[in-house]
């Protein structure tokens, strides 16, 4: 007995619906990274190498992890970072586990406790 149409096209459709899926299954999965800043040490002195040999995108997140009552995390610009000073309007992170997604660029982070920022606890981070 001849199929009819009906059969053709279901066939078609189950064909090109496992094609569709064929191309979901071998597409690289893309998100955004997620860093945890001073990696098991945490937000504390001399982490400004920490960065170093990381690459980093605009849309990752760092994972600040400190004891608030010590410590908190300001973004600042290059000025701030560079002078260890806080920028009018700059925002201050006093969670103790802050999560702070990056800007395409230059972002930069001090801690602005007295005198903390100075002892190395700050990064710059380049996300591209």
């Amino acid at each position: 007995m001849a199929q009819g149409r009906g059969s053709a096209t279901l066939v078609l459709g189950l064909g090109l619906l496992f094609f569709l899926l064929m191309i979901q299954m071998t597409a690289p999965i893309v998100g955004a990274a997620t860093y945890s800043v001073g990696d098991g040490s945490g937000w504390t002195f001399n982490a400004v190498n920490w960065p170093n040999g990381k690459t980093f995108r605009a849309g990752d997140i760092l994972v600040f992890n400190y004891n608030p009552l010590s410590h908190n995390v300001v973004a600042v610009d290059g000025n701030g970072y560079n002078g260890c000073a806080i920028p009018t309007g700059a925002r201050v992170f006093t969670s103790g586990s802050d999560r702070i997604t990056l800007g395409r660029g230059t972002n930069y982070f001090i801690c602005s406790y007295a005198d903390h920022c100075k002892s190395g606890m700050k990064i710059s981070v380049t996300a591209s």
